[in-house]
């Protein structure tokens, strides 16, 4: 909680010293609340643990999304640099609000709490896409996000009220345990619809590519990266109180997360709008989240986490991206954009990482997340390995062709080259700030397991007894003549 609100009055002095001593101070300061985040929330934390302060509540799960806030912020604000005096500091105070509306909605202890920080994130985010998105169908996208998280967050309202009246408390640690009656069944199935909604899963998701279209840059990467994780976290939180509902809904729920996210992986292939390519490639990816948090197995919930951190990560990069290859070429179309390899070479190589990262190329934590994913769904069922196999060609083919299209043939006449446009400096830090986080996670994890094991073996106990078992192999088997 101390972090939380330490690195929001980072982010207020930030407000304060732009106005003195320019945009980059602001920017780097940002970057600072992602450091102080990332420390206070994860010290003491250990692997399936959980901490109860009064009002906040956080284990591993929180204190990741709660760092991939402070995160995507940071990188989110890079995209008004170029906006007028007061708008600029508008937008950071609407970008800074929404921070602090999510940690908080990630952190709360209290069932109710969680519910209304759930709907109250939508306000600055409904003023992102109205107040700086770049058409006049802006208001029809905004309307359209209304009336689908809201209609279907009613059901949830209700079973929150029904469990906090029944329990006499909203506390999420003191209502573990779920009464099986036909009524609380009939209104946990409904209040699901609030965090499939919000995923978004498919056939309620046509809300999300018209919000993308329509938002500003940096309000497509607060979107992408944190906020559809809003519906994947109170699923995940939910399934760790109440418990999943088991047995054919289940089944039939995963099996229409992953059926749907094959669906919207093929739309995806066809799209001519970068942008809304990147959209329903998230679509996609939350799917196989819904699935592994639908499957109710521990590694389901492991995986799922990971994903939403690294698509978090990596949709935020491409995005940024292809509101920078919108400042180029003045379109989003993929027949426009074209000629990269040879006039736009640094772009190319931070979308080639990105599209890797959306891919699940190695050694990103997507891959990691992914495969997973796919272990815990397929010892689910083994006939969802057609539908997770699916998904995972049709990542690499949609990333493969958002890559390739925009490589191949010859720069239009009226394309600005990359010198011109003049932010070279500002991609490199928005892309190397990425790109370490998603290697890193997976190399230094890695590395921690073995340097863990080699403590351990290393240990005199573990010595003996590695002796001792060879020496019972040696001599149950009659090999200590053969050998000596």
């Amino acid at each position: 909680m101390f972090a939380l609100f330490f690195s929001y009055l980072l982010s207020l002095l930030a407000v304060i010293l732009r106005d003195y001593l320019g945009w980059w101070s602001g920017i780097w300061l940002c970057q600072v609340n992602t450091i102080v985040i990332l420390e206070k929330s994860f010290m003491g934390l250990e692997i399936g643990c959980m901490s109860c302060n009064g009002s906040m509540y956080y284990d591993e799960v929180a204190s990741g999304l709660i760092w991939l806030s402070g995160f995507v912020m940071s990188l989110s604000l890079v995209g008004v640099s170029e906006m007028a005096y007061l708008e600029g500091k508008l937008f950071f105070f609407v970008v800074a609000l929404l921070f602090l509306v999510l940690g908080v909605c990630f952190g709360a202890e209290s069932l109710l709490v969680f519910y209304i920080l759930f709907e109250v994130s939508l306000i600055p985010t409904l003023c992102l896409i109205c107040g700086w998105g770049y058409q006049p169908e802006r208001l029809r996208a905004g309307k359209y996000m209304m009336l689908y998280t809201v209609g279907a967050s009613l059901p949830l309202l209700g079973f929150v009220l029904f469990e906090v009246f029944k329990g006499g408390t909203s506390s999420f640690s003191l209502l573990y345990g779920f009464n099986e009656t036909f009524l609380s069944w009939v209104m946990f199935a409904c209040s699901l619809a609030a965090f499939l909604v919000k995923s978004p899963m498919y056939l309620v998701h046509s809300w999300l590519p018209k919000a993308h279209v329509e938002a500003p840059v940096a309000g497509s990467m607060f979107l992408a990266g944190v906020l559809l994780k809003l519906g994947g976290y109170g699923l995940l939180r939910f399934s760790m109180t109440f418990g999943l509902l088991s047995g054919v809904f289940l089944s039939s729920v995963v099996c229409l997360c992953l059926f749907g996210g094959v669906i919207a992986s093929v739309v995806c292939c066809g799209q001519v709008d970068a942008k809304s390519l990147v959209a329903y490639s998230s679509v996609g990816h939350m799917s196989l989240v819904l699935g592994g948090l639908m499957s109710g197995s521990f590694w389901g919930l492991c995986g799922s986490n990971l994903l939403m951190l690294a698509h978090g990560l990596s949709s935020c990069g491409l995005f940024y991206l292809v509101g920078e290859l919108y400042k180029v070429y003045s379109s989003r179309m993929l027949f426009v954009m074209r000629g990269m390899l040879g006039d736009l070479f640094g772009v190319n190589l931070w979308l080639a990482f990105m599209c890797g990262f959306n891919a699940a190329a190695p050694p990103s934590l997507s891959l990691v997340s992914e495969v997973i994913l796919c272990i815990s769904l397929v010892s689910h069922s083994i006939w969802f390995s057609v539908l997770v196999g699916m998904l995972g060609f049709l990542s690499c083919l949609y990333s493969w062709l958002l890559y390739c299209n925009t490589q191949i043939g010859n720069c239009p006449l009226w394309v600005r080259t990359f010198y011109q446009v003049g932010y070279c400096h500002t991609q490199g830090v928005i892309c190397v700030s990425i790109v370490l986080p998603m290697v890193s996670m997976v190399v230094c994890g890695s590395l921690g397991k073995y340097l863990y094991l080699l403590k351990n073996f290393l240990s005199y106990d573990s010595v003996v007894g590695c002796w001792a078992y060879w020496g019972s192999f040696f001599f149950e088997k009659g090999c200590w003549n053969k050998y000596s």
